[in-house]
């Protein structure tokens, strides 16, 4: 048996405990949340995508979601813009104010990665990276094999 504190969940979390602090702090300084961090950089990269596609790329249910677009609307960071054809169909997008955090946050938690990464060699780095992909690749391939074993 593995020991404990050494364990993947454990490890994970205890990386996490590490890291995020660092740029909760930037987000703070900008009064937003985690959360609404992952929004925006969703949308700094494609705005105007529906909720679902959001709730996917930041990992966020969507009964948690629209509460998180709803204050950020009331900040006018972002706006629901609905179909004329479909009015169920929503796109969220950002406004002028919210596209404008971008040049003011993306430095700082550029320095928040150069402070994490230092001391790590690029090469180290990126076999880090690869293999995190390939731990949520192989997890996602048995949950899917799963699923179609049940059927």
């Amino acid at each position: 048996m593995q020991d404990f504190s050494h364990s993947l969940p454990m490890m994970m979390n205890r990386t996490l405990d590490s890291v995020l602090p660092e740029f909760r702090t930037v987000f703070k300084a900008f009064d937003l949340t985690e959360q609404q961090w992952r929004i925006l950089r969703v949308l700094w990269h494609e705005n105007g995508i529906k909720l679902s596609d959001i709730s996917k790329q930041t990992l966020l249910p969507k009964p948690s979601l629209v509460g998180i677009i709803d204050r950020m609307e009331d900040k006018g960071l972002l706006k629901r813009i609905r179909s004329t054809s479909d009015r169920r169909s929503v796109r969220i997008s950002t406004t002028a104010k919210g596209r404008r955090l971008e040049e003011k946050i993306q430095p700082l938690v550029d320095e928040c990665y150069a402070r994490i990464a230092s001391g790590i060699k690029p090469y180290d780095w990126q076999i880090m990276m690869n293999t995190l992909q390939q731990i949520i690749d192989n997890t996602e391939a048995q949950a899917t094999q799963k699923i179609a074993m049940k059927k």
